[in-house]
């Protein structure tokens, strides 16, 4: 209880109207603290959001507006409860927006996912556009791109949706997906506007609808490792005037199978 009294004074200082930089909130959400919102809101540059949390039903909805903002980034995995980064609990929502005025190329999302049933949706830029979009739409005309997002799965029944655009500038996006010891995840993931998209995904569960779309200037890369046993769809798209490349390793044992689509062109 006393960690949400100081989140909520957090925001109620954000929300003020002052730009504030250099800002840093974390929080351990651990006990019995089931049906809890947290909001969040930060504007300016170099401000962290760092939260490990292992309770369900949950809703969070944080936003960064600037330059070189973090939420839960983490370089490696673990588990996580003092420096940030796990959500370990069930049935929760997650809402992440980040916009980035100076295309720094710094942005960053990251987390470890040990719980089932998750709703997760990032725009960084913006974003999504179907499989049945929920809010998120084009970029902000002064939003310069360079995002990065680094989630690692371990869960059941997550539905993860994923939006990097760039505006006016032209800096890279980069997404990075594994999934491990979790089945019928489904991922849909767009990358639009100029600069690079890279994103890299390893897939060693069964079942679940991965979606991945690359548009606009700037090389686009997709590199997959695809080791289910049982039937998993992949689409891929990407749609640009320059170079496009993909990377499909799959190993589907199974006589149901495995659909994988790939288009490329203009």
């Amino acid at each position: 209880m006393i960690m949400l009294k100081i989140v909520l004074l957090l925001i109620s200082l954000i929300s003020a109207g002052v730009a504030y930089a250099d800002n840093s909130i974390y929080i351990e959400q651990i006990g019995t603290s089931d049906d809890t919102t947290i909001t969040i809101s930060q504007d300016g540059d170099d401000n962290v959001v760092n939260i490990s949390m292992d309770h369900d039903d949950n809703t969070l909805d944080f936003t960064q507006k600037g330059n070189d903002n973090t939420i839960s980034w983490v370089s490696y995995w673990g588990s996580g409860k003092v420096w940030g980064g796990d959500l370990d609990g069930s049935n929760n929502t997650f809402t992440i927006e980040q916009n980035n005025t100076l295309g720094s190329d710094s942005n960053r999302v990251g987390f470890h996912m040990p719980g089932d049933d998750n709703t997760i949706h990032v725009c960084q830029g913006a974003t999504f556009s179907s499989s049945t979009d929920t809010t998120c739409s084009g970029s902000q005309s002064q939003e310069y791109g360079g995002h990065t997002i680094n989630l690692d799965v371990h869960a059941n029944g997550n539905n993860i949706k994923i939006g990097q655009e760039t505006g006016t500038g032209n800096a890279d996006h980069y997404a990075q997906i594994y999934y491990y010891n979790g089945d019928n995840n489904n991922t849909f993931i767009t990358q639009k506007g100029n600069g690079d998209k890279d994103l890299r995904m390893d897939i060693r569960t069964d079942g679940g609808e991965q979606e991945i779309m690359q548009k606009g200037d700037g090389e686009h890369t997709g590199v997959i490792n695809l080791q289910g046993s049982y039937h998993t769809d992949i689409t891929l798209i990407q749609q640009g005037n320059t170079a496009q490349s993909y990377s499909l390793t799959q190993n589907c044992q199974t006589s149901g199978g495995c659909s994988v689509s790939v288009t490329q062109g203009n």
